[in-house]
């Protein structure tokens, strides 16, 4: 082989490796773009997380709801705790405790988140007036801010509705 030709492709082998590597500037950019992206997905990430929380609350309330509907289908009154609706709920979770109050007329549940970063829930069964027969309503509410509940869910003779600073959910 020519030592001309051996030269040529040295340099030709050593061009080859210098190009294969990424540039300072090119290393900072990628870094930069990542942070960004990090600076607007994380928050984003966090309410997810917090809405899922909060879907644990609401099921519960909504499973005590149609446990109080059923407990009156059986009985002249609403059930007095969760343990008497014989659902299998926990009255504690890692997010949310959870309290029951039954009458004759109504119950209330309340789930009160154990972080401030949570919204509480309450929810109500209560008897209303439907012709000539009464029948059972519920409805789900949630705080319109962070917090606990701050009322129970009120029943009238032709409603259940939601106390102060609540919003509806579902009714």
């Amino acid at each position: 082989m020519k030592t001309e030709f051996k030269a040529k492709f040295l340099q030709h082998i050593n061009k080859r490796r210098q190009d294969q590597g990424f540039t300072l500037i090119e290393l900072l950019v990628v870094i930069i773009i990542i942070g960004i992206l990090s600076a607007i997905a994380l928050p984003a990430f966090l309410s997810q997380a917090n809405k899922a929380k909060q879907s644990e609350a609401k099921q519960y309330v909504a499973s005590i709801n149609k446990g109080q509907q059923a407990y009156y289908a059986e009985n002249p009154s609403f059930g007095s705790n969760v343990a008497v609706l014989g659902l299998g709920l926990k009255t504690q979770t890692t997010n949310y405790q959870y309290s029951v109050t039954g009458t004759t007329g109504s119950a209330s549940a309340l789930a009160t988140p154990v972080s401030n970063t949570l919204k509480g829930y309450a929810g109500g069964v209560g008897l209303v007036d439907a012709g000539e027969a009464k029948t059972t309503q519920s409805v789900l509410c949630e705080t319109s801010g962070f917090g606990a509940p701050t009322a129970a869910v009120f029943t009238s003779s032709t409603e259940v509705r939601c106390g102060t600073d609540m919003v509806l959910v579902t009714k």
